[in-house]
């Protein structure tokens, strides 16, 4: 089964069959380190992946020959001992001959198929002690099974994943006669029972697999293993084409014309590079580990010969490298898949034989467009010289491929890879070709596929060379999961979204682009909007605009449209960082953002531009709770646009209607004379976001506090007034707590809802003027959503209590309870593109003083924050926290109290330089 491999090993122990244990083991144990060393330093003096991988196969080898010899050698020695023929076998990837650091050892003791029990269970006994014993105390991760032949195939059968197993199986020691009768008749078995039924099932296998990891391999933090092009690819080519074809090694997909030569080469170079590695990463690591997360990007760069002075250039070419290697791995491998799965006729043509489903597509009515032939769903040249006789035919090929939703045939896409030199500048600068890309990005819902069959093939980079600076490009921002070039694709994904599905949560930004005078317009915006990052991540907005100016001209831009790409790109950050750091609640927000962008039709792409730039950045990256902030500053912004000066006086005109319609309504227990003073002693922008129910809500817990004086010793001894409510559609809680007003109210608040166990998305902080204060916090259970623990309610109200009435410190409590919910995540090296930050300024435009933290997630963060601002005398009155991916970003409003003003910059810089010491991790002490 195995294809045969060659590995030199060192001197292979000799184990005397008297010699006791702990002499083979200490025999064992220094046959591997001076092994493992010498195949270190070969691997740190370059030393291909595969040499490596397979001379740590040859080391195990060499210790399991000696062990499986003793071993039969002493259970022979004991009278009156039965034998049967025994043979030990290698495994998956054990039994390809190839073994990383990490990897585990898979072998197999294999028995005729009619040996009896009474044989099999002492000598297995016996094998298990003197071989697998000594493996395992040597630290080696073994995987083992015993099986008898008959076994071995009834076990194939059931489970595809032993079947593959068994593919790769290979003799290592025992009876060689019995291994060589067992794999003649296992090759007989796979090749001709139901290999069509093992192919589906591996292409299935690779469906969800790919899709599971990205359905990309420009992830930032790829599996070197299993991710999309990683080496699982590559095994599985092999795996299906040795079940299909017979084959013992790819070199016979060369001569069966399934590759080409030197695409062979391509894929074997490639294999090697990610087998490299994945050799440094567990040389690296402690425990097994095949994700290149964030934080070893750099070293393992660096380990791997990548020299570059330049943390992030050295980050970024090694990870070019990786991404090209696995780009080539997972284009070979489809393209073996897809001709397997012809040949194996899948969907319609199941039944059919190759030769059956080529006769097929023949026959089927073709309809021939511009040079090419449409059959089914495939599209194929006419003649080999199509793109020389009109090179812009590489731009309309994709064209048409939409349009007649079709895709090119493997030999037309492996032209068209061929024909890339064609797409010269005068090509790149035609009006043909250009009408022609406008066209495709005209077409709503249906852009995606096409660009991103353009950007596999190399067109797309070739025909915008801006663009080709963004392929496999690494962004080292924390919350992105791909690089440039991939994110700019899943941007342009969501917008299909936006304009094709009925998600309930894109309906309303399909309206407002709807709205719009030309609303494909925000995919040229989204194609182009990070290009600046090919000149550097810090100020690539300002960069994108001047490289954008060109190519709009190039593709016909009209002066109108290209002013609403240009302000869109130089703004494609502003609206989040808006919502993230500002009360959208505050009418001074929503006139601080029309300022800046002017008009209505800016405000609809910049609207709906920003979600797909979230959701394209990563699936966690949005959530309901975003959504409402992001829609919340878009409406309040879209009523200041379009009302201008009778904004004021038809915001009141909405106050007074609902506090009629409160009055009219009679709520329960409440008279009208108190609705009117809650309307009195409220500042207007409370009333702009807050419905009427959530009013009428904060109405009834004020009069059940005010109820509660009677029967309290003083104000300081009222128990606040809680109500908890689940909102499901925007996966969160939503906590509303009523009480008297004191100093330091919200960082008890807080820490009252870190120690009950849960997550803080937001709050809303405002006080009445007779000092009540009504306070909102959004929290979710640590990955659960809304709030379901009854018992947490109860531990906030217990500790909120004990926080407000006495004075109780909560920062004890808030260690001993993070510490069970809470695993930080390492933020090192490139990770951290924004460095630790506090900023505490005065917005004039909204007449607000915020403090803005940007630092590493602590534990108690929040309240530690909250307390020093507290202390230091100041009140907050507005909110924002969020944390990602180990980054806490928070944003506070804050006012002066007697003694502490906020127009006295001294203790404006004294509370500056206070937090800072909050956010600055304590030093690590040093070995004496």
């Amino acid at each position: 089964m195995s294809a045969s491999f060659s590995a030199k090993p060192i001197c292979l122990p000799a184990f005397p069959s008297d010699a006791p244990v702990e002499a083979r083991l200490a025999a064992s144990k220094e046959y591997l380190h001076a092994g493992r060393e010498r195949l270190r330093l070969q691997h740190k003096s370059s030393a291909s992946g595969l040499a490596v991988v397979r001379g740590l196969a040859a080391l195990v080898d060499g210790l399991l020959i000696a062990l499986t010899e003793a071993a039969l050698a002493s259970w022979s020695a004991i009278p009156g001992n039965s034998s049967a023929p025994i043979a030990l076998v290698a495994l998956g990837g054990y039994g390809r001959g190839e073994l990383s650091p990490l990897s585990d050892v898979d072998v197999m003791f294999l028995l005729p198929s009619k040996t009896r029990a009474a044989v099999a269970k002492p000598m297995l006994e016996h094998f298990t002690r003197e071989i697998l014993y000594v493996l395992w105390d040597c630290d080696l991760k073994v995987g083992h099974s015993t099986r008898t032949v008959d076994e071995v195939f009834t076990e194939a059968r059931n489970d595809i994943q032993t079947l593959t197993s068994l593919l790769e199986a290979r003799f290592i020691a025992g009876s060689a006669t019995l291994y060589e009768a067992f794999a003649q008749a296992y090759r007989s078995f796979y090749t001709t029972e139901d290999p069509k039924g093992y192919i589906s099932a591996r292409l299935d296998d690779q469906r969800v697999r790919r899709q599971k990891y990205g359905d990309t391999p420009f992830l930032q933090e790829p599996d070197v293993k299993n991710g999309v092009g990683g080496l699982r690819d590559y095994q599985n080519t092999l795996w299906m084409a040795r079940v299909k074809l017979g084959i013992t090694s790819l070199d016979e997909l060369v001569t069966q014309r399934y590759l080409a030569t030197a695409e062979l080469l391509e894929f074997r170079r490639a294999y090697d590079y990610l087998l490299r590695v994945r050799n440094e990463l567990h040389f690296m690591s402690r425990h097994v580990t095949d994700v290149l997360s964030l934080d070893v990007q750099a070293r393992l760069a660096l380990q791997l010969g990548y020299t570059e002075k330049n943390e992030l250039q050295r980050v970024e070419q090694f990870m070019h490298d990786y991404y090209t290697a696995a780009q080539t791995i997972f284009r070979l491998s489809k393209l073996v898949e897809d001709r397997l799965a012809l040949s194996i006729g899948r969907g319609e043509s199941a039944k059919l034989s190759f030769k059956e489903v080529l006769l097929a597509a023949k026959l089927q009515r073709a309809k021939h467009i511009d040079g090419f032939v449409v059959r089914g769903r495939l599209l194929v040249a006419e003649r080999p010289d199509v793109f020389t006789e009109d090179p812009v035919r590489l731009l309309r090929v994709f064209r048409h491929c939409q349009q007649l939703d079709c895709k090119p045939d493997f030999h037309l896409a492996a032209q068209i890879r061929a024909s890339l030199n064609l797409i010269t500048r005068d090509v790149v600068e035609s009006a043909d070709a250009n009408i022609t890309f406008r066209s495709i990005l005209s077409e709503a819902g249906g852009v995606f596929p096409v660009l991103q069959l353009m950007h596999e093939v190399g067109v797309l980079g070739r025909f915008i060379p801006e663009f080709d600076g963004l392929t496999c490009l690494v962004q080292h921002e924390y919350y992105h999961r791909y690089t440039a070039d991939v994110h700019t694709l899943e941007t342009i994904r969501q917008l299909d979204l936006v304009f094709s599905e009925a998600e309930p949560i894109t309906l309303k930004y399909r309206t407002a682009l709807r709205e719009t005078a030309e609303p494909t317009l925000l995919y040229i915006t989204l194609l182009l909007h990070d290009i600046g990052k090919a000149r550097g991540i810090s100020g690539h907005a300002e960069s994108g605009v001047i490289i954008a100016g060109p190519l709009l001209d190039r593709m016909g831009v009209s002066p109108e449209g290209r002013a609403l790409v240009e302000f869109t790109i130089k703004n494609h950050l502003v609206m989040a960082r808006f919502w993230q750091k500002r009360d959208v609640d505050d009418p001074q927000t929503a006139a601080a953002f029309a300022e800046i962008v002017g008009d209505a039709e800016r405000l609809r792409h910049l609207y709906v531009h920003t979600f797909c730039d979230a959701r394209g950045t990563a699936a966690s990256l949005w959530n309901g709770y975003k959504d409402t902030l992001h829609t919340g500053l878009y409406l309040g912004t879209l009523e200041h646009l379009k009302l201008g000066p009778d904004l004021q006086a038809n915001r009141q005109e909405k106050i007074a209607m609902i506090q009629q319609e409160l009055i009219l309504k009679k709520v329960p227990g409440i008279n009208a004379e108190e609705i009117t003073a809650h309307f009195g002693l409220l500042p207007e922008r409370y009333f702009i976001q807050t419905d009427a129910d959530e009013i009428a809500l904060h109405i009834k817990m004020v009069n059940r506090l005010l109820q509660s004086i009677s029967a309290a010793d003083s104000l300081g001894a009222l128990r606040p007034i809680i109500e908890w409510k689940n909102d499901l559609n925007r996966s969160h809680t939503v906590v509303n707590i009523v009480t008297w007003d004191r100093a330091g109210l919200f960082y008890k608040l807080a820490g009252a809802l870190s120690v009950a166990g849960l997550s803080i998305l937001g709050a809303k902080v405002i006080s009445r003027s007779d000092h009540i204060a009504i306070d909102t916090f959004y929290v979710v259970e640590p990955g659960r959503g809304v709030v379901q623990d009854t018992a947490a309610q109860e531990t906030f109200a217990r500790t909120i209590e004990a926080a407000l009435m006495q004075n109780k410190d909560l920062y004890p409590e808030i260690l001993a309870q993070a510490k069970k919910i809470y695993t930080p995540r390492p933020v090192a090296g490139p990770q951290l593109s924004f460095p630790p930050s506090v900023e505490v300024y005065h917005e004039l435009a909204m007449q607000r003083t915020i403090v803005e933290v940007q630092a590493r997630d602590q534990i108690g963060l929040l309240y530690r924050l909250a307390k020093t601002i507290s202390d230091q005398g100041f009140d907050i009155t507005f909110a924002r926290v969020g944390t990602e991916r180990g980054v806490a970003i928070d944003t506070f409003y804050i006012e002066g109290s007697e003694t502490a003003q906020t127009t006295d910059e001294t203790r404006l810089d004294q509370l500056r330089e206070t937090l800072v010491g909050v956010i600055t991790p304590a030093p690590q002490p040093t070995a004496s």
